[in-house]
């Protein structure tokens, strides 16, 4: 008895001294034992970037307790392991790893490493992108007595303050990934900054009134993409992109006063009369919420036969299918009014067969009424931050892709006045100066990307983000009603030259040279996706518009594919997109083809802090599922690595399986005018990498979205993942033969990925 009792603690001392290593021993189906040599097959993603900690999934053979994962130089350093399985372990790349700042990207040779008895075999590539050396100014907000402007950089976790009399720039060391910012005055007179963040879960408070005091740190959700504040009674909104919800948190303690859930990405917000309206990137809905108590309204969203005043689109409103992607929502209690930014109404299949309808603007949404009354469309260029001075009824339109503000007439959306951005001395240019304005052809001021607004307390002074150039614009709009308002100065943010190719490339995606309203962001947010769109590319049908996240390991593109390499996707699309207005030059695609090559996917919110799996996951209906079991599923009597292997879950990620287009029995179409359409059975499997974060799926798009009264969509599902599990027959992995609490097991696994 004794001796046994000995061989217990021996066994219980082991497994202590594991779990203080971060390592742990395989939680289910352990099998025989390890092989002899562990073997390294892959490192998922392939692609990474080091703004945030970034979980790593490892696949291999033999793999056991005692490994480590060595990443080579530059960036030389060893990380645990937590290995669940032989073939399966997990790590977690921390943040801030990387090269010298002008570095782009490190690319470093991944092994295995462990007591000289195993002698790991294998290797793999890992490219982490330098994101905390390369600013992105992307949010702006004014102090309440309009004294200094804050200004968020989430990859670099700075939030600068300036001066806006003597353009002095303190930058403030945040949280991790600030993402969106609000100032408020409280119910006892006392202004506050609110500081949001994407990758931590913390709302940051910062009192005005007493510089350099730490910040008052409450409980919030991670992944937050939208903030507003209601400071007299002391609640903060937030709109987060991993649940798909919008939180309304005490700022006495955090607490939840409620939670509602809401369409998939919400990132603009804005209160009025009562009411929190919510503009979703995914759906192109604008929902309506209680701001008491988060009760469900009125749901915003074009309908066919919407008046759209100007651009292409103006003559096709009876074909209109819904929205895009609310880029920009400003409120007005005196005119009633929501006003809208975005590339307009999605106009669907028409027997003219005019494709891509992007017409970037602003709509005109009644709430009262519940419908959208009008969009006003430029025609060209990008809409996206909105400003309102709702005294003197005057808006105000931040064109991105033009390098342009329009001052608007808010009663009858009338443009009053276009004002270019200047640029700073020395700013690098795409292309020859000479091929700006001419030729119908945008400015050189389009190298600016005024991307938001802020106006004065009186009214005078408005305040420009520009986004590629790293100022802040100070224009005088007290003559703006006579089409008089003037840029006075602009003061410098940041410097924004470090790693100058990327940035350019980041100029040309969000750029529309040849003012045609479509540029890469136009159908592929912030490289993200972006809906659905008609004739995406040819054969003309209505298509999802994919990811750019990751994209760079996955060719080919389009379907059927037409483009084979990033580089060729970017020269064929990036000058298509001008309608060749001009053709991209070498330079210009090698610049384009570097940005977007860069553009990581998220990390997944649904791993541990060891970057290995949840045990369970609560899914977006509900329900519960264990991703280890999940796994299981997906390896085994599901048969999906048939057509989703690791590390990236699909067949285009290796060249000796790409282009592989299959029809495995989901819809192909949404049922929209079909005769319009030109249809083409099958599609090529994509990545499930991130897939927490898509929203429609299936190529068709028929997993989000589904149509009404026979000429509009709607939202189906919030849950694409289970209606793509739902529409599964035998040649889709067979889905229906699994049990509920299998399906429940493999939707936890892919939330996972």
């Amino acid at each position: 008895m004794t001796r046994s009792i000995q061989i217990i603690a021996a066994i219980a001392a082991c497994f202590v001294l594991l779990a203080a290593t971060g390592v742990v021993l395989w939680r289910h189906g352990a099998g025989p034992g390890p092989v002899p040599h562990p073997r390294l097959e892959s490192v998922g993603p392939r692609l990474t970037s080091n703004q945030t900690a970034q979980p790593l999934a490892i696949q291999g053979e033999g793999l056991a307790p005692g490994l480590r994962l060595v990443l080579g130089p530059p960036l030389s350093l060893e990380l645990p392991l937590t290995v669940v399985d032989a073939r399966h372990a997990y790590a977690k790349l921390p943040a801030g790893v990387g090269s010298a700042a002008d570095q782009v990207q490190a690319v470093v040779t991944v092994r295995l490493a462990g007591p000289p008895d195993m002698a790991p075999e294998g290797e793999a590539r890992l490219t982490v992108v330098n994101d905390s050396a390369f600013p992105d100014l992307t949010a702006m907000v004014l102090s309440p007595d309009g004294r200094t402007l804050f200004i968020a950089s989430p990859p670099t976790d700075t939030v600068f303050s300036l001066d806006v009399s003597s353009g002095h720039v303190e930058p403030r060391v945040m949280g991790d990934g600030p993402s969106a910012l609000a100032t408020y005055v409280d119910a006892g007179g006392r202004p506050w900054l609110a500081v949001a963040h994407r990758w931590a879960g913390a709302l940051h408070l910062y009192a005005l009134d007493a510089p350099g005091s730490a910040p008052k740190v409450l409980p919030a959700p991670a992944g937050a993409l939208g903030l507003v504040v209601d400071g007299a009674r002391g609640v903060a909104f937030v709109a987060e992109h991993v649940r798909d919800t919008v939180h309304a948190l005490s700022l006495e303690d955090g607490h939840a006063v409620w939670t509602a859930k809401v369409d998939p990405n919400p990132r603009q917000l804005a209160r009025w009369k009562g009411q929190l309206a919510v503009g979703s990137l995914q759906t192109g809905q604008v929902e309506l919420l209680r701001q008491e108590d988060g009760a469900p309204g009125t749901t915003l969203v074009p309908r066919p036969g919407v008046p759209i005043i100007g651009g292409g689109t103006e003559r096709y409103s009876a074909q209109v299918m819904g929205g895009t992607a609310a880029r920009g929502l400003v409120a007005s209690e005196k005119l009633g009014r929501l006003f809208l930014a975005s590339v307009g109404p999605n106009v669907g299949p028409n027997a003219e067969r005019m494709e891509v309808s992007p017409n970037g603007g602003v709509a005109e949404l009644d709430p009262e009424r519940g419908e959208v009354v009008r969009h006003r469309g430029f025609g060209a260029g990008i809409t996206e931050g909105l400003a309102l001075d709702d005294e003197a009824g005057l808006l105000y339109a931040a064109d991105v892709g033009l390098g342009l503000v329009r001052v608007l007439d808010a009663r009858q959306l009338k443009v009053l006045q276009v004002l270019p951005m200047p640029l700073p001395e020395g700013t690098p240019l795409v292309r020859p100066g000479a091929d700006f304005g001419t030729a119908g052809r945008a400015g050189v001021e389009l190298h600016a990307g005024p991307r938001s607004l802020a106006l004065a307390p009186d009214g005078r002074t408005l305040y420009v983000l520009n986004r590629h150039t790293g100022t802040v614009a100070v224009v005088d709009v007290s003559e703006a009603r006579a089409g008089r308002a003037r840029v006075m100065r602009q003061w410098p943010v940041t410097e924004m030259r470090t790693q100058e190719k990327r940035r350019q490339g980041q100029v040309l995606y969000f750029a529309d040279l040849g003012r045609t309203a479509m540029s890469c962001d136009t159908c592929h947010l912030e490289g993200h996706t972006g809906g659905v769109f008609f004739a995406k590319t040819r054969p003309m049908r209505i298509y999802r518009s994919t990811t750019a996240l990751g994209s760079r390991d996955t060719p080919p593109y389009f379907t059927p594919a037409s483009t084979f390499s990033l580089a060729e996707t970017m020269r064929t699309v990036g000058s298509r997109n001008r309608f060749h207005n001009p053709d991209l030059t070498d330079a210009e695609v090698e610049a384009l083809t570097l940005y977007v090559s860069l553009l990581p996917t998220p990390p997944n919110p649904f791993r541990d802090e060891h970057g290995a799996p949840l045990e369970t996951v609560e899914l977006p209906d509900g329900r519960r599922g264990s991703p280890s079991r999940g796994r299981d599923v997906f390896e085994g009597k599901g048969g999906c690595v048939a057509c989703h292997p690791a590390p990236l879950f699909t067949l285009d990620q290796d060249s000796k399986t790409r282009g592989r287009f299959l029809e495995v029995g989901t819809p192909n179409a949404l049922p929209l005018r079909l005769e319009q359409q030109s249809l083409v059975p099958g599609f090529g499997p994509p990545s499930l990498v991130g897939a927490w974060d898509v929203w429609p799926m299936l190529g068709s798009g028929t997993a989000g979205f589904e149509v009404r009264e026979g000429n509009r969509l709607v939202v189906g599902t919030r849950f694409p993942l289970r209606a793509v599990v739902e529409m599964s027959g035998p040649a889709h992995g067979d889905m229906k033969a699994l049990t509920p609490g299998e399906q429940d097991d493999l939707l936890a696994w892919l939330l996972s990925l």
